[in-house]
């Protein structure tokens, strides 16, 4: 478990230090878990989280097409029509991934909002980097509001038994949708003061740009659609939402190639599939798989159940806290599995209702992924997206978004859910 820990530990100081290499760098520690044996051979393909990166590659070919017909540049100019300042851009586009993500996968909601900013702060010729930072950290935020928001809101939603209607109200109590929407009113207020610099008035041409084929967008949209309806299916497959995804791009593709009679029609979506950050992704999946056999997380939840003795206040923080911070460098999903049952064992032992845990670790395993940049699947996919853009992302320059708008999310709602769920 040492050998794991340490081995864990300087691959995110290294990804951290040396950005331009992390692909490699979460690929070449996934392989010595392998080869060490600490990720045994029959749990490689289990620890690979097939679904999210075949959501990523489905979704950035059609996230290609989408560009390609225009409607990005279309979108934008909408936008710029109805806001002041580049401040008010900035926020409103968070806000309106925030709206999104609580009902599509995070990663799947960046790549779609991420081209209308990069097509905004080109016309404004503005620093793209925060943009995206701010769409990225507001998809992340909202993925607990509703139970198809994000893997671990189902996984709980699976485990307590709870419907979709329940995270709205739950037990004759407004539940934790109410939490993190008063969390993404307070984090609105954080991404409104980090640009506030950004005072500029947005030009107003009268123009818009014309669309050159809708069907893309009815992809799109179509993915988004089925995404939220494949999420009531109880029993579907693990990679049910990576299959609708590259469904829909090979949909895309054959239609982009009937139209065009050329090859390229197909080679060029698929050139613009980020693959670095895929291996990136899969590197991290087989640490975290490699840490996972190990009983390292396993270790932490018992700490974490030790550090919060017999009082329920205290538990409740310690179990929003570090997941906080372990969800941070971590990949929440793992983490959110091994400490369900311990919480589920912690409310019975001392004869309370669970409900104020098990919101707790959502909240705090969820918004904890915003403070680094490889804390979340959406963060490295907002990266990703950044470095082929052409910029490189500094880690100050996440850290100054991610730590003040995590504390402004996290904070009342660590307050609300005691609040309302504390007492019972």
């Amino acid at each position: 478990m040492i050998l794991a820990i340490v081995l864990f530990a300087v691959t995110y100081v290294l990804m951290l230090t040396f950005s331009k290499y992390r692909p490699y760098i979460a690929l070449a520690s996934g392989l010595i878990f392998i080869l060490t044996g600490m990720l045994p051979l029959g749990e490689i393909i289990g620890s690979i989280d097939f679904n999210v990166l075949m959501m990523i590659a489905g979704t950035m070919g059609l996230v290609a097409l989408f560009i390609e017909s225009k409607m990005p540049e279309l979108l934008a100019d909408l936008i710029m029509e109805k806001v002041p300042t580049v401040q008010i851009a900035a926020v409103a586009l968070s806000l309106f991934a925030g709206v999104i993500s609580a009902f599509v996968d995070n990663v799947a909601t960046v790549l779609m909002i991420a081209p209308v900013a990069l097509e905004i702060c080109k016309k404004l010729k503005t620093n793209t980097v925060p943009f995206i930072i701010g769409i990225a950290v507001s998809s992340n935020l909202q993925g607990a509001a509703t139970l198809v928001g994000d893997t671990t809101a189902i996984m709980l939603g699976s485990y307590a038994e709870m419907s979709f209607l329940d995270f709205f109200w739950y037990r004759g109590r407004p539940s934790i949708f109410f939490a993190v929407e008063l969390g993404a009113i307070l984090s609105a207020l954080i991404l409104a003061w980090l640009f506030r610099k950004e005072k500029a008035p947005i030009p107003k041409s009268g123009q818009r740009t014309k669309v050159t084929d809708y069907v893309p967008t009815v992809l799109l949209v179509g993915a988004v659609l089925l995404l939220i309806v494949a999420s009531f299916i109880p029993t579907k497959p693990s990679i049910t939402n990576g299959l609708i995804c590259c469904g829909l791009l090979v949909v895309g593709l054959i239609y982009n190639f009937v139209k065009k009679k050329d090859f390229h029609a197909i080679l060029d979506p698929l050139k613009e599939i980020d693959f670095q950050t895929i291996g990136l992704l899969t590197g991290l999946f087989l640490m975290i798989g490699g840490i996972t056999a190990e009983g390292v997380i396993a270790a932490a939840a018992d700490l974490l159940a030790k550090l919060g003795g017999g009082n329920v206040f205290v538990l409740y923080t310690v179990i929003v806290w570090a997941s906080v911070l372990i969800s941070a460098f971590i990949d929440n999903i793992p983490y959110v599995a091994t400490m369900l049952p311990v919480v589920t064992g912690l409310a019975a032992t001392l004869g309370i209702d669970p409900t104020v845990l098990y919101f707790g670790l959502l909240s705090g395993a969820t918004l904890g992924g915003n403070i680094t940049p490889i804390g979340a699947s959406a963060n490295i996919t907002a990266i990703g997206i950044l470095r082929k853009e052409g910029y490189e992302v500094k880690n100050s320059d996440f850290f100054r978004i991610g730590i003040p708008f995590t504390l402004a999310a996290i904070i009342p709602a660590y307050i609300y859910i005691w609040a309302m769920y504390g007492n019972m």
